[in-house]
């Protein structure tokens, strides 16, 4: 098992408590220098806030652990396609490396519907990887949302 997947599989935890706690089931990571800083997942719906996306949620959790808005340095991995919203909060904290697991076809910045990180003009780059453990992490959106509408 690769360290992509050992931490795509925590992120996956983190879906999965987010699918428990009833939230659209997406979880996320962050990791620096091999060591797990952060984790979350979903709770738009529970702290009735839009931005409450399980990336955002992480970074906001490693940020104060570091002290320092910046990550400088850090991996997020998160088990779906990150949004605009994420990918310009990512952008923000300077996150070096994005490992994603399923594409969305119907909000994905990075390669599905947007190419943000292709953007030339941005005066940050992150490294990005789709498709870690993509099978799962759709999965558990498909029996979320086969369960929604029954």
């Amino acid at each position: 098992m690769t360290d992509d997947e050992k931490f795509m599989h925590l992120a996956l935890e983190e879906a999965a408590w987010a699918a428990e706690e009833g939230e659209v089931p997406v979880g996320a990571v962050v990791v620096l220098e091999g060591k797990l800083i952060a984790r979350a997942h979903n709770q738009c719906i529970s702290l009735c806030d839009p931005t409450a996306h399980a990336e955002i949620l992480a970074l906001r959790e490693a940020g104060r652990k570091l002290s320092n808005y910046r990550l400088v340095g850090a991996t997020l991995y998160v088990t779906l396609e990150p949004c605009i919203m994420c990918v310009g909060a990512l952008l923000q904290a300077r996150i070096r490396r994005l490992v994603y697991g399923a594409s969305d076809p119907k909000g994905g910045a990075c390669v599905s519907l947007y190419k943000i990180l292709d953007d030339e003009r941005l005066n940050h780059s992150v490294e990005a990887v789709g498709g870690v453990l993509s099978r799962e992490g759709a999965e558990i959106l498909s029996r979320f949302f086969r369960g929604k509408r029954i």
